[in-house]
This record gives structure tokens, C-alpha cells and sequence, in this order.
């Protein structure tokens, strides 16, 4: 159980790692579920183009990656998910092993979340996001998050968050010292692929085995 709504996908066996995974707007936490461990958090707003949908903060613009951010949505999903992190600790999984990803939307908020932290978190997973908060982002990152190392994947084909905005992303990362992995996947639209998912599961297995001593 969660102190906010979300889908728990129990561990195979002990448990001592955690995975919390952000779905995209209009989604649901059930659209990726069999990924692994996935939460759920699901929040309504009036302004997605007059549609009443789940979602992790208010889109101004569609089509738009200079509209303004909606820093008040986005920093309360931030409070929820950091909420979740606290939950699990509390349970004895240490930081390191803990990852916080999403797709689209969903990944933006993990981004930020994780750059943000005040924990040593073990990474972030942006799938068919974009970094938000370009202006000031840099001097958002704590000291923790600026050593996380984030994995983004991207289907060069993407016409909601388009490819090259995931591509401006990281390269503001990387230029902030950032340790980014990038994947480009051909023809791909905004949906994830089989080889991008065993991508996402490689990148974790190593995370995790990195800190497979503390488990």
C-alpha cells in the first residue's frame, strides 16, 4: 500500500529494490503495468485542450516546448512521488536502489523528482519526455541529483514530445555534467518499443547491480 493512489506490482521474491513509473497524459498506471513496478497517481485538469484526463500537471501550449511550465502541478506530483520514495525507505529499500521513471509526461515529472532529491536515489528513466525547467533547472539540482545518472529513450518519429526536444534535453543535461544514456529508435512515434523496454531493463540491471550489496 501507498499514501497515494497507485498500482503495486508485488516483488517475485525479497524485496529490495523499487521502481516507480510515471504513465503519460491520458494513461494510466494499467497501460504499464506489466513493465514492473509501477505507481500510479491520477490527477485531473481542465485545461488539456478542454479534456478532462489523467495527468501530472496542466499543458498550456501543445506543440509549444517554450510555454510556460506549470511549476505549481508539477512540484505538488513532485511532494506525491517523493511521498511514495519516503514510503518505500521507510521500508528498508535503501535510496540507491531506488528509480524513479515515467513516459512522457510521466518522465518529466520523475526528472524532476530525481534532480531535485535529497536522497541518492539510483537513477531516472525518461521515456518520450523533455527536461523541464530549462532556465533554471540548473540551479534546481541538489547535490545528490546532479550525480544521478538518467536513461532517455526517444522515437525519432514522436509527434507529441518531438525527438528533437528530447535531444535539446539531453544535451543540456550533458552539459551540466550530467551522466545521461541516450537511445534514438527509428519510426517510432510517442509509444515505447519491445527493444526500447529491454533497453530500460538492461540500464536497470546494471543500476542495480552496482548496489546489489546493499540489498
Amino acid at each position: 500500500m501507498t499514501s497515494v493512489p497507485a498500482i503495486v506490482v508485488p516483488a517475485a521474491a525479497r524485496h529490495t529494490a523499487t521502481l516507480i513509473f510515471l504513465h503519460g497524459l491520458g494513461d494510466t498506471g494499467y497501460g504499464w503495468s506489466p513493465i514492473s513496478e509501477n505507481f500510479r497517481l491520477r490527477r485531473k485538469f481542465d485545461e488539456n485542450m478542454g479534456m478532462r484526463m489523467p495527468g501530472w500537471y496542466d499543458i498550456k501550449d501543445f506543440g509549444n516546448l517554450n510555454a510556460t511550465d506549470d511549476e505549481q502541478g508539477m512540484m505538488k506530483s513532485v511532494t506525491h512521488i517523493n511521498k511514495i520514495i519516503s514510503e518505500q525507505t521507510d521500508k528498508g529499500i535503501p535510496p540507491e536502489r531506488i528509480i524513479v521513471g515515467g513516459f512522457s509526461q510521466g518522465s518529466v515529472i520523475a526528472m524532476l523528482t530525481g534532480l531535485t532529491s535529497e536522497r541518492s536515489l539510483g537513477g531516472i528513466i525518461c521515456l518520450s519526455g523533455y527536461l523541464p525547467f530549462r532556465e533554471k533547472i540548473a540551479s534546481m539540482r541538489t547535490e545528490k541529483g546532479k550525480k544521478l545518472p538518467i536513461f532517455m529513450g526517444h522515437g525519432t518519429k514522436d509527434p507529441v514530445v518531438k525527438h528533437v526536444w528530447g535531444e535539446m534535453s539531453r544535451d543540456l543535461l550533458v552539459g551540466m555534467g550530467q551522466d545521461v544514456t541516450w537511445k534514438s529508435y527509428p519510426d517510432l512515434e510517442h509509444s515505447a518499443t519491445p527493444q526500447e523496454i529491454n533497453d530500460v531493463e538492461k540500464w536497470i540491471d546494471a543500476r542495480l547491480s552496482a548496489t546489489a550489496s546493499k540489498a
